[in-house]
């Protein structure tokens, strides 16, 4: 495993213990990885990728060597670390954003060919059951039919992002990738491929838009500002809120995130994991995002783009 100090390793760690695997090796700049006696205390852990790399070689050289490399690093860091597990003779499972760029994606699918290797990527909202309940739905739908839909997620972050890597876009990708990659892939997985996708706001902290699907039409906005959080929320002093509507009617999904990784590593372990194409649709999305305009409160926007903006005392004035 790369990134075991992260936020997401210990999901990954309980995905491979109880799916009745061994973690042979983990590394991370960071040593805080206490959380691996909980799970694996006998695997051995590296603080220096140079040292991680000859160890993993000298497992393969002896014919131990490892056969899936877990990657939960840094976003900037996925492409890199995926060429370093398909050249190692490893098959690859990598966190969400599978990479920033959509020709990353062609770049690796080059490399997997040549090695005869799978890349898989974690989506775990498409195992869902309520998820997959509604592209059942949707599907028996007329094609013609296009539900209007308002998806919100705000995920209140403190003054910690802005020194982190997830607070530069270079590294992170923005706010759209890092928290809201796997709503759009969730939302292209049921409703089909993007006919128009327009920004409305994306500053340090928020993003707003409009995406237009085959069979859906969504005003969007994410955010990790606390002032954005709707009354109900403060007043429970909650820093989360996740709302999904179609056509005025609360989508319930909430519940039932706590075993999804461990299903995700059980369909790829099964040769059933979602692929490098299958992560493509979603990463054009959160690039293209990135990369437009905001040509601000104009159209069918997202009724939060409207709320104030606040400027970080961490960030340098404009």
């Amino acid at each position: 495993m790369i990134g075991a100090a992260g936020f997401v390793a210990p999901r990954h760690l309980q995905a491979i213990r109880q799916t009745g695997h061994q973690l042979v090796a983990a590394y991370d700049l960071h040593d805080s990885v206490g959380v691996m006696d909980s799970y694996f205390p006998e695997a051995d852990f590296f603080v220096e990728f140079e040292r991680f790399d000859r160890h993993l070689d000298r497992l393969r050289r002896a014919g131990r060597g490892i056969h899936y490399l877990s990657i939960c690093s840094p976003n900037y860091l996925h492409d890199a670390h995926i060429r370093f597990g398909l050249r190692l003779g490893a098959r690859v499972i990598c966190e969400k954003p599978l990479v920033l760029n959509p020709w990353n994606v062609d770049a690796l699918a080059e490399i997997a060919r040549e090695t005869g290797l799978e890349v898989y990527n974690i989506l775990q909202l498409r195992l869902h059951p309520s998820v997959i309940a509604l592209r059942q739905q949707q599907q028996s739908q007329p094609t013609e039919h296009k539900p209007d839909i308002e998806l919100t997620y705000i995920t209140a972050r403190g003054h910690w992002y802005y020194t982190s890597w997830k607070g530069d876009i270079l590294r992170s990708g923005g706010i759209a990738t890092n928290i809201g990659v796997h709503f759009f892939d969730m939302l292209i997985w049921i409703f089909g491929s993007v006919v128009r996708n327009v920004v409305h706001v994306h500053t340090h902290d928020r993003a707003a838009g409009f995406l237009e699907l085959e069979r859906a039409r969504i005003r969007w906005f994410l955010s990790i500002e606390a002032d954005t959080l709707p009354g109900e929320a403060k007043s429970q002093g909650k820093r989360t809120w996740r709302s999904l509507t179609i056509e005025g009617r609360q989508f319930e999904f909430s519940d039932g995130f706590g075993d999804l990784h461990t299903l995700s590593y059980q369909g790829i372990l099964q040769g059933e994991g979602f692929t490098l194409e299958e992560a493509r649709p979603a990463i054009e999305v959160v690039h293209a995002i990135r990369h437009q305009l905001p040509v601000g409160l104009t159209g069918d926007y997202h009724p939060f783009a409207a709320l104030p903006l606040k400027r970080h005392p961490f960030l340098p004035e404009s």
